[in-house]
């Protein structure tokens, strides 16, 4: 991974599909491996678990585990690892966490807050977070180096920012009883937003903050961008082959994430073939657009893109727009209400005449903005740049969902508050990932190797330890 100090914002405006400083929706379970994060989680439906071996664990780590009820942890099954640490899956209040601790812990521990899941489907966490690594590479780091590592559940799929905060707070007041006596903190994805939450607003909890492919800025531009590129979408294929299914109201979802009562039991397949449904005509639309670049099927791909301001890129259209048709009720009923308005919004593209400037701007899809949404928003969460942890910041500046613009919000912020003291931002390089069900490639959401992974939490650790911020260069 390489750092360009200083010239984000200006490689970033050189090019216009990546000069947007909002973001693109965020959903996916990314290409860091295992990460909750939406529409990869859907596309990977067949993926299946297995129960870990079980493993006896020592006296001493009975004694951990009778501490741990003591604490108020319940439900408890702890496992032995082939390594000598142990897994612990249990609740506290009723949420479901998982952790591992090695056998020579060190006292310290690392929490993680993952990305965004499909609404509808369960609330869950690994119970070994180092045989499922949630992370990409980040937990099993800090874990081989003996610090104890875990994550909590979230109250509820898909939009979760709120409680994903308290929850991993709730886990972190656990360990310090257990004598825990320093804490970092990890996310990605809209796990990076719940990291932005936490040390904003618990600026003495954690020692050290990382964030990956992060909502590091804000839900209304995340959102705005989202609705944008649908609403484009839906314009320039209206009345052709490559129109979307369901419902076309921009607000609200276009196809259910969930079967219909009753048929519970069909989930899986339920969101497969919706899945397939969303993806089809998106994926047929490529297809004859790079089977003939001069054709009308490129055309309107090239439309599209630059009205959106995006890249014209198959992940960087499937994945936002399939969260948006599966996701904005929720969303919706998550902020109560909408959190963005395209209502005066002037589209534009120089690819257009005036006169088609003009065609879109009377006939493309407008929806408006809940002011009490818009304020629930900006409390869970739009960064301000004011906080004191040590934080790493990477992303990609191609993905196919939590775009190069939101590192450029949170370093504008950092700046305006005199606070870059406290950030360091990589760039990691932009990977191509098949797209399952398609026969496409397409920019990965979250591309990010173990190996970068790593790198992230020992630059993360070695500044904290010596107080010295990481230099630019190669990572």
């Amino acid at each position: 991974m390489r750092l360009h100090p200083g010239a984000e914002h200006r490689r970033l405006r050189g090019d216009a599909r990546l000069g947007q400083e909002r973001t693109q929706a965020r959903v996916g379970r990314g290409a860091m491996k295992g990460l909750r994060v939406v529409v990869p989680a859907l596309l990977a439906l067949s993926a299946c678990s297995h129960a870990p071996e079980r493993r006896a664990i020592s006296p001493s780590q009975q004694q951990l585990v009778a501490r741990m009820r003591a604490a108020g942890a319940t439900d408890l099954d702890a496992n032995g690892r082939a390594d000598g640490g142990m897994s612990v899956a249990g609740k506290l209040d009723g949420r479901a966490f998982g952790i591992a601790v090695p056998a020579r812990w060190n006292g310290e521990v690392v929490l993680f807050a993952n990305g965004y899941s499909i609404p509808g489907t369960p609330v869950s966490v690994p119970a070994d977070p180092i045989a499922k690594e949630p992370s990409g590479g980040f937990l099993t780091a800090a874990y081989q180096e003996n610090f104890a590592v875990g994550q909590s559940a979230y109250d509820k799929p898909a939009m979760a920012v709120k409680s994903g905060v308290a929850n991993t707070l709730r886990l972190r007041g656990w360990f310090a009883k257990l004598g825990a006596r320093r804490f970092y903190l990890g996310g990605a994805s809209m796990g990076g937003n719940i990291v932005m939450a936490l040390i904003e607003k618990q600026p003495d909890a954690f020692a050290g903050a990382m964030t990956a492919c992060g909502v590091t800025g804000d839900w209304q531009s995340e959102i705005g961008t989202l609705v944008d590129l649908r609403a484009t979408y839906d314009y320039f294929t209206r009345g052709t082959a490559y129109e979307l299914p369901g419902d076309h109201d921009i607000a609200a979802n276009a196809l259910s994430p969930v079967p219909p009562t009753g048929l519970g039991f069909t989930r899986p397949a339920w969101l497969f073939m919706q899945i397939k449904r969303m993806s089809a005509p998106i994926a047929k639309l490529f297809k004859a657009a790079r089977a003939n670049p001069n054709g009308p099927e490129a055309k309107i791909v090239a439309r599209i893109a630059s009205v959106a301001g995006v890249d014209a890129d198959p992940a960087v259209f499937l994945f936002p727009i399939m969260t948006a048709m599966v996701g904005m009720d929720d969303m919706r009923a998550s902020f109560g209400g909408r959190v963005y308005s395209n209502r005066d919004k002037v589209y534009h593209s120089d690819l257009l005449s005036p006169a088609e400037n003009d065609a879109l701007n009377r006939g493309i899809q407008r929806m408006d903005a809940d002011p009490a949404a818009q304020a629930f928003a900006r409390d869970w969460y739009r960064s301000t740049g004011r906080f004191q942890t040590p934080l790493v910041a990477v992303h990609n500046r191609h993905d196919g969902l939590v775009f190069a613009g939101q590192a450029v919000l949170l370093k504008q912020r950092a700046r305006a508050q005199h606070n870059e003291a406290h950030l360091f931002q990589l760039w990691a390089p932009s990977q191509q990932k098949d797209i399952p069900t398609t026969g496409l490639k397409g920019w990965a959401h979250c591309g990010f190797t173990p190996r970068q992974a790593a790198v992230l939490w020992r630059t993360l650790h070695h500044w904290v330890e010596t107080g010295k911020k990481p230099t630019p260069g190669r990572y």
